[in-house]
C-alpha cells in the first residue's frame, strides 16, 4: 500500500506546487492557507509511504513526480517554454521513476 500513497503524495505536491502563485507572495490568507495545507499533506503522505519504502527512494519518487507534474502544468495552463531539453529532462525523471520502482 505504500507504493500508492507515494504517488498520492506526489500529485498532492504537484497540486501544491501550483497553490503557490495564487498566494500572491502570501499576502492573500485563504490561498496561502490552502497552500500549507497541500504542503503539510504531501509531507504527511510521504512519511507513511516511507514506512515501507527506504527514505532515499521515496524522495526521489516524490519529487520526480513533483518536477513532472509541475513542469507538465507549467506548460499547460502557464504557457511556460518546452523545448526539447525540457522533454528529455522530463522523460529522464520518469524513467528515473519507474527504475527506482522496479528495482
Amino acid at each position: 500500500m505504500s507504493w500508492p500513497i507515494l504517488v498520492l503524495a506526489g500529485l498532492v505536491e504537484i497540486a501544491w506546487s501550483q497553490s503557490i502563485k495564487p498566494t500572491e507572495n502570501f499576502t492573500r490568507p485563504l490561498p496561502t492557507l490552502v497552500c500549507f495545507a497541500l504542503a503539510a499533506g504531501a509531507v504527511w503522505l510521504l512519511s507513511r509511504a516511507m514506512n515501507d519504502i527506504p527514505v532515499g527512494t521515496a524522495y526521489a519518487v516524490f519529487t520526480g513526480i513533483g518536477a513532472v507534474g509541475a513542469v507538465t502544468f507549467g506548460v499547460v495552463l502557464h504557457d511556460d517554454p518546452l523545448s526539447v531539453g525540457r522533454i528529455a529532462a522530463i522523460a529522464l525523471i520518469v524513467g528515473g521513476i519507474l527504475l527506482a520502482r522496479l528495482a
